[in-house]
């Protein structure tokens, strides 16, 4: 007669990482997300989630920090045909997209204090390639990608919050979105002319 075949045994338990957790928490969007969705989304308890993130808040900064690590900051590489009010026109365009795609985003972007160590790293590291690429001093290139950058999130993140609202009745959701982010283009690049003719009077 031959043998029963052994139940099945329950397997080794799911790994969880700090990229799965982001990938679970980027799916479901900052705004919503709870230790309880990620943990369901990833196949482990909650319980299980709290011993590799502290708190709610922790959680929220993780998913924060992988979204900007995974953004692709335009680099300068031909300085000598595109010039500085054409690349900040890609970056802000670049940064738009960013903040379009991941709602709930800009807090922790725009807020020195909320921003983790290895975010500020690249920032750092952003400002001194275009420091270098444009022959413009360190802090030149600090106060200009920091007010450019700041304007355009903030402003991004008010016309697409906007933009998400329920639209208004007989409204064209489509057309309205764009008239919107075309005037947001607009006021960008009036930024960028004004802070580059104030550039030189930065140190």
């Amino acid at each position: 007669m031959p043998h029963a075949p052994k139940p099945a045994g329950r397997g080794r338990p799911r790994t969880i990482t700090r990229e799965k957790i982001a990938d679970a928490g980027i799916a479901m969007g900052l705004p919503d997300v709870t230790f309880v969705g990620v943990a369901a989304a990833l196949g482990v308890s909650h319980m299980a989630l709290y011993k590799h993130v502290p708190n709610l808040e922790a959680l929220r900064h993780l998913i924060a920090e992988e979204i900007f690590h995974r953004w692709e900051l335009p680099q300068a590489s031909a300085p000598h045909q595109i010039g500085l009010e054409e690349y900040l026109l890609a970056f802000t365009a670049s940064a738009r997209q960013f903040v379009k795609a991941h709602p709930g985003v800009t807090p922790f972007v725009i807020r020195r204090l909320a921003a983790t160590p290895a975010m500020l790293e690249k920032i750092d590291k952003h400002q001194a390639h275009i420091a270098q690429a444009y022959g413009i001093t360190k802090e030149q290139s600090r106060w200009l990608l920091a007010t450019v950058t700041f304007s355009c999130i903030s402003a991004a993140d008010t016309v697409y919050s906007a933009a998400r609202l329920e639209p208004l009745a007989g409204s064209d959701f489509v057309q309205e979105e764009a008239e919107m982010e075309a005037e947001l283009v607009e006021g960008i690049h009036a930024l960028i002319v004004g802070a580059l003719q104030m550039l030189d009077r930065k140190p």
